[in-house]
């Protein structure tokens, strides 16, 4: 594998300029290495949280508020909770590195183009003393918002109910991205889809057995059969990763929160990567993934190509997940326990759905759709 860390300049300015609407851009050799080469630099790097003090002074000095701040997990920004003094809960994010600016603009603009949405929510992104939507200054950058107090979704269990509806929300929450043109959208992603045939690169970092195998033949599958066909279905802004923690529900209402992971990308990897998830149950063909298809299916109609690449694509994603994060680990050990914490789920998931034939695989597909009817 190469060296990851490698000083290649502005890295991720470079990658993104090499790209442009056309789908196929991703998938050539050199601009799909440069981008992948970026976007594995970010994740390789050590967190750097700044002290609490410094958090208060920034809050203070770009939003005016004080309160009590809270440090909280997460994969490469530092994310914080807020109480402000009149009972607010808000969440802070922000970051020292360079390449974290155009991931804040994308994400806080994202959110705040779909803040008028009534088929499903988002958090509301909390203007600065300037009116910006995010703040810059020598040494940080980042943005606020206020925090959801819901569910999330993988509290709830094996819902169907949930699952329907987390589905249906999905589908209107691609249905709001679609006509969106958002600053920072080719920002290098490991998690993009045009990084995926370069990470059996990490294979290394697997344990060996029946899951190492999952993968590999999951990863050879999608390089040889899904991406040569990924350029013929509809791109677009995506959030690109609705997962159980990034799902809430409020009420009735279906939430959505993490856009750090959002790119222009295949719309169908949304629904796979949500899909993806919640492969559980060994009784039913997609281990329980049926009920949130089907719910997106009735809002948003798949095409035959995507019909046909979802459980490719679902496959693919659970692999990218299982080797990212065993690869993470390996760098931090530290946080191993939090980097993993959808490891397990992954492998699970998986494993049932290496069972199924091609054949069967779209006929369960498709099962869903007439469900959805």
């Amino acid at each position: 594998m190469k060296d990851l860390k490698t000083n290649r300049g502005d890295a991720y300015a470079e990658a993104a300029n090499t790209l442009d609407d056309k789908p196929r851009d991703f998938f050539s050799t050199s601009a799909s290495e440069d981008y992948f080469l970026a976007a594995s630099k970010g994740l390789s790097m050590p967190p750097n949280p700044p002290s609490i003090s410094t958090v208060a002074e920034l809050l203070l000095r770009h939003y005016g508020l004080q309160g009590e701040i809270t440090a909280l997990s997460s994969e490469a920004e530092f994310t914080a909770q807020v109480i402000t003094w009149d009972g607010r809960s808000l969440i802070l994010k922000l970051s020292a590195r360079a390449e974290a600016r155009d991931s804040f603009c994308f994400q806080a603009t994202s959110i705040a183009a779909l803040q008028d949405s009534y088929t499903f929510t988002v958090p509301t992104i909390i203007r600065t003393i300037d009116g910006g939507l995010t703040f810059e200054e020598a040494d940080f950058s980042g943005y606020l918002q206020t925090k959801l107090l819901g569910r999330q979704l993988h509290s709830l269990g094996a819902n169907p109910d949930a699952y329907y509806q987390t589905g249906r929300a999905l589908a209107h929450l691609n249905l709001a991205l679609r006509p969106l043109d958002v600053p920072g959208k080719y920002r290098p992603i490991l998690w993009h889809i045009g990084c995926w045939s370069h990470l059996t690169q990490l294979q290394q970092y697997l344990p060996t057995g029946a899951i190492s195998e999952h993968v590999r033949s999951s990863m050879s599958d999608f390089s040889k059969i899904v991406e040569p066909q990924l350029a013929m279905v509809e791109w677009q802004i995506t959030h690109n990763d609705p997962s159980p923690h990034n799902v809430f529900f409020l009420d009735r209402e279906v939430a959505f929160i993490d856009f750090g992971d959002g790119t222009f990308g295949p719309r169908i990897q949304d629904l796979a990567i949500a899909a993806s998830h919640l492969v559980t149950d060994t009784n039913r063909a997609l281990g329980g993934a049926e009920d949130l298809i089907a719910g997106y299916a009735s809002v948003f109609a798949l095409s035959t190509l995507e019909t046909n690449l979802l459980v490719p694509l679902m496959r693919a994603r659970q692999s990218a997940l299982i080797l990212v994060n065993h690869w993470r680990a390996h760098l931090f050990p530290a946080d191993a326990d939090y980097i993993k914490k959808n490891v397990s789920r992954a492998e699970r998931g998986l494993s049932i759905l290496a069972a199924l034939a091609p054949a069967e695989a779209e006929a369960s597909v498709l099962d869903c759709i007439r469900r959805s009817r």
